[in-house]
């Protein structure tokens, strides 16, 4: 009786022994699985300027379909909210149309990268469709003429009216309307609102001493709408109104955009050519890719014109999600600029991109 107790209590001794391996080298793999988890399914979120929006959202649809395992979340707050959440850590990157001010940047210990993803066109988008009261013989202006001190009086309020003989005047072919002018304008911290007035600023000493430049300023007049969005749906609603907005916002919603003057004299439409004549004039240093020219002086230049900047920590904790964004950032730089022309963005040159590759590389764990 004894033996039997004693062969009984080997063999589950030694079943044991055999069954403690089994259990690590389970543990070994379920440890494995779920690393490779974390490895592949990846998110990312971001927020920040607005400027960009229509085509990062095309950019991370196109780049989840190729990288399912990789969920990238961007939302359009405004460029100053966009650089404040990233100040705070709440976000993994941000966006925005004025890149970081050295002041942002020794706010955040993790460290800062700006690098330049795409570049656009600010356009004074307006609405003047017939209305009742309107004479018949009131033409529609598709490409109305604007000298820069007309339009500058304009975001002064010194010129009221869209018949104002100065408007007139740059403008003979045209039967313009009775129409008092609504200047709409951002009422978030705006990338756009600051290339904008450094723009108005560059070009007027009036405007520069008495409103200056800014992601938010103290406008004379007008009203205000929130993101790109919301002022180029203000301009749609209100008959006589004039905005500014990103290109691409005009275009989607066929808002008639104004020929501006340019520092030569010439009356510029936004186009990819006249765009891109002035960016060739900005030169990015290599310290932190950040420059703009506020008033161009090629004679084919469109005036407002800007680079926007996704902007980046230098640090990670999570070196998966490091590289995750520096994958992102190294395709929306090659294959995400083929999306650039058709939704109305200006591809990177040859030489931006590479700068930009460079920056990425200072990206660490």
């Amino acid at each position: 009786m004894e033996q039997k107790i004693s062969i009984s209590a080997q063999l589950q001794f030694k079943g044991r022994v055999y069954l403690l391996p089994l259990i690590a080298v389970l543990l070994n793999i379920t440890s494995c699985t779920a690393n490779n988890q974390n490895i592949k399914h990846i998110s990312l979120v971001g927020a920040g300027a607005s400027f960009p929006a229509p085509l990062y959202e095309r950019w991370l649809a196109d780049y989840n379909q190729q990288h399912p395992d990789v969920q990238i979340n961007y939302q359009a707050i405004g460029s100053s909210a966009g650089v404040q959440q990233l100040i705070e850590g709440t976000v993994d990157f941000a966006a925005s149309d004025v890149g970081i001010t050295n002041e942002q940047a020794g706010k955040i210990k993790r460290g800062v990268i700006a690098l330049p993803l795409t570049a656009g066109s600010i356009v004074l988008a307006y609405n003047l469709k017939p209305v009742a009261q309107q004479s018949p013989q009131v033409n529609v202006p598709t490409a109305l003429r604007l000298p820069r001190q007309v339009y500058v009086d304009i975001f002064l309020g010194k010129i009221t009216n869209w018949n104002h003989p100065r408007i007139a005047a740059a403008n003979p072919a045209v039967s313009l309307p009775d129409l008092p002018i609504q200047v709409v304008h951002r009422t978030d911290g705006s990338g756009t609102t600051s290339v904008l007035t450094q723009h108005l600023s560059a070009i007027s000493p009036e405007w520069k001493s008495k409103v200056g430049a800014g992601k938010s300023v103290a406008w004379r007049v007008g009203i205000g709408g929130k993101g790109n969005e919301g002022v180029t749906a203000l301009i749609q609603q209100i008959p006589g109104a004039i905005g500014y907005v990103e290109y691409i916002y005009a275009k989607q919603n066929k808002l008639p955009v104004a020929a501006i003057e340019n520092k030569s004299g010439n009356y510029i439409t936004p186009t990819p050519k006249s765009v891109a004549q002035t960016l060739e004039a900005v030169k990015l240093p290599d310290d932190n890719l950040i420059a703009f020219i506020t008033d161009p002086t090629d004679a084919q230049s469109y005036p407002i014109v800007t680079y926007s900047w996704l902007l980046t920590y230098q640090q990670y904790p999570n070196r998966v999600k490091a590289q995750a964004l520096k994958n992102f950032v190294d395709w929306a730089v090659i294959d995400g600029q083929k999306s650039s022309l058709e939704l109305g963005y200006i591809p990177l040159s040859k030489k931006v991109v590479v700068q930009v590759q460079s920056a990425i590389n200072k990206i660490a764990e």
